[in-house]
């Protein structure tokens, strides 16, 4: 199975200006674990995640004042399309992270997640007899 039939093609992106509260209340809404965070001015594309936005409030930051820019991981490992499901697995494993962005043509496509590679992989896995 390849990232693209796994990859989620709901993609929130955001800037580097909003805050860690407008960027937590966008990932709600829209269910997502992680935001693109596009720059203009950085001149490339960042990931913001869930465990991004817990460490500041864990360290006391204020996420009405906290920006995305400050928390965002710029030198993100891309993805593309036609990666097999263990590739990314391993990249996933190898770089310790649980999200990749999916990059079609150096456009974002998608992101897929740890949840959605073990998504593909559980029916499989349990038709296997114990």
């Amino acid at each position: 199975m390849l990232v693209r039939d796994a990859m989620s093609t709901v993609v929130l992106t955001i800037g580097p200006a909003h805050t860690l509260r407008q960027a937590a209340a966008l990932m709600s809404a829209r269910s997502v674990g992680a935001a693109i965070v596009h720059d203009p001015d950085a001149g490339g594309i960042g990931i913001l995640t869930e465990r991004d936005i817990l460490n500041s409030v864990a360290l006391g930051q204020d996420p009405d004042t906290e920006r995305t820019h400050a928390h965002t991981t710029n030198d993100v490992v891309f993805a593309a399309p036609g990666w097999t499901l263990e590739e990314a697995a391993r990249a996933m494993a190898h770089g310790g992270f649980r999200h990749l962005i999916v990059l079609d043509r150096d456009e974002p496509a998608g992101i897929v997640s740890v949840r959605d590679i073990i998504r593909c992989w559980a029916p499989a896995r349990q038709q296997v007899p114990a």
